[in-house]
């Protein structure tokens, strides 16, 4: 069924979903979420959207169904994850090669493929600063480098030479149909904390937190193989073991702690980090978060 006019704008996430079939059900199923819940804000009364909007609701019902065992889907907690993990390792890939000044269509796409993982993540409530960050600065990074391939000049890796660009997203409907526009491109450069000047300090996107061990592994999911591809071998990583906080060594808590309701939920949500980073073998954030877990169970602090 073909997408209506006035639901242009959450096309790139069905793109996303249908991309991720196969490879990724769980992202597949938030990124129609997301579409669905952002499609009935544009426009859920037109018959033609309605009708639109109806199938992909029965859709993500069948999805339900069919991945119902899977923790992602049926607690929240585990699918934030999953998704924030997803995101970051697409963008980790992009900046990696951005920053090893290999600039090609994978990496642009990765970019601005993971700007959407992190629309989609606001399916779970509002994003945090980090998150907001990353979203910008992968948005204006696909623009920049792609315009500039397209112009025939030699990107800037990083966070320098910002300026606003439009993105007209070529290479994302190689999948079939015509080169379309997003809704909302970044014309122009948005203001970041206050400062008026048209080009932003480098300080803006260098205090990005994202986790430790900042290259994604060979096996990033941003590298997506042609579906009658033969599968991929992973390529061993080499790995620097992450340092261990010396006072959590002793994991008994500090006198009357008391923890609320709330101190468990951060802790299991801590848990379910680690173990979702667990599944990209992406150690030094599973030990970040269990820390974290540990020292809020132990002191009633983060």
């Amino acid at each position: 069924m073909a997408l209506p006019p006035q639901l242009k704008a959450i096309q790139h996430y069905l793109r996303t979903a249908q991309e991720h079939e196969k490879r990724d059900p769980v992202v597949a199923y938030y990124c129609r979420l997301y579409a669905m819940q952002t499609g009935m804000k544009l426009d859920s009364k037109t018959p033609e959207c309605r009708k639109f909007l109806v199938k992909l609701m029965d859709q993500l019902e069948m999805m339900k169904k069919e991945l119902g065992d899977n923790e992602s889907i049926s607690q929240e907690i585990v699918g934030n994850a999953h998704i924030e993990n997803y995101a970051l390792k697409m963008f980790l890939y992009a900046d990696n090669e951005d920053r090893s000044e290999r600039f090609h269509k994978n990496m642009i796409k990765s970019f601005y493929t993971s700007s959407l993982l992190f629309d989609v993540l606001s399916v779970f409530g509002e994003l945090s600063e980090e998150n907001l960050q990353q979203r910008k600065y992968a948005k204006w990074k696909a623009a920049y480098i792609h315009n500039c391939l397209k112009n025939g000049e030699t990107p800037q890796p990083g966070p320098i030479g910002m300026e606003g660009e439009a993105y007209d997203d070529e290479f994302g409907a190689e999948g079939g149909g015509p080169s379309q526009a997003p809704d909302n491109p970044p014309h122009s450069q948005p203001s970041f904390h206050g400062h008026p000047s048209d080009q932003p300090p480098t300080s803006n996107f260098s205090n990005i937190q994202i986790p430790p061990g900042s290259h994604a592994p060979a096996n990033t999911p941003a590298e997506i193989p042609h579906p009658e591809a033969q599968p991929v071998k992973p390529v061993p990583v080499p790995r620097t073991m992450p340092v261990v906080d010396p006072s959590l060594l002793n994991n008994t808590q500090e006198g009357d702690v008391r923890l609320t309701p709330e101190d468990f939920t951060r802790a299991q949500k801590y848990c379910k980090y680690a173990g979702s980073a667990l599944q990209y073998e992406d150690v030094g954030t599973a030990v970040q978060n269990l820390q974290k877990a540990l020292k809020l169970l132990t002191t009633g602090k983060e």
